[in-house]
């Protein structure tokens, strides 16, 4: 009996969590149930050349979207690989799409991804890879327009920390529209052919 109630509760634990990700990531319109993801909106920071930047620079291009950090060990390195691989797959296929779309890397990390290492960090995956830091105050405001959960998990005896975050690299519209989205798990292949499909459905 014991084991059966712990058995249940747990599985209420995985349904409300499901069920708290799946609000935080679609506005169902006031409960009407369009289900339509709602993801973006106005956001200031500063590229990794010390520029301000806002959502209205980037007004006119698709972009792809990832948060993240550049201490992390694992997810944010492979999504940013996999995103540079699908544009630099994309120029040789179609040239046309792949201009069309800017890569944005923004951090969840702001009191050590500083514009310096911002613009080391980017250097090493691609020169189109926008990189953009600001106040802790304007990352909380950029991630909340794009429903990005991260909290730092301090690391026991070490005095470090890592960043727990959601991980999905969003496809934004030229008019600033949440499009697609794909995550770090995502391959290049799968990605590019994503962007692809995705711009030109848009575009027609």
């Amino acid at each position: 009996m014991r084991r059966t109630t712990t058995y249940l509760f747990a599985l209420l634990v995985a349904v409300v969590a499901l069920g708290y990700a799946a609000w935080r990531f679609y506005d169902v319109n006031g409960g009407a149930g369009s289900g339509t993801a709602a993801i973006g909106g106005p956001f200031t920071l500063v590229d990794q050349y010390g520029k301000t930047r806002t959502r209205d620079d980037f007004a006119g291009q698709y972009r792809l979207i990832y948060f993240g950090y550049t201490f992390c060990p694992d997810a944010c390195p492979t999504a940013l690989w996999a995103m540079t691989q699908a544009l630099d797959q994309l120029a040789q296929s179609d040239p046309a799409v792949a201009k069309q779309v800017t890569p944005i890397f923004i951090t969840i990390d702001p009191a050590r991804d500083t514009v310096e290492h911002m613009k080391t960090y980017a250097a090493s995956f691609h020169p189109r890879l926008v990189a953009l830091t600001g106040t802790p105050q304007q990352v909380a405001q950029a991630a909340k327009a794009y429903r990005v959960f991260y909290r730092k998990v301090p690391q026991e005896g070490s005095g470090d920390y890592l960043m727990d975050h959601s991980s999905f690299i969003f496809l934004m519209s030229p008019d600033g529209r949440y499009l697609a989205h794909a995550t770090h798990q995502t391959s290049p292949d799968d990605l590019a052919k994503l962007i692809d499909q995705t711009v030109k459905k848009n575009a027609g």
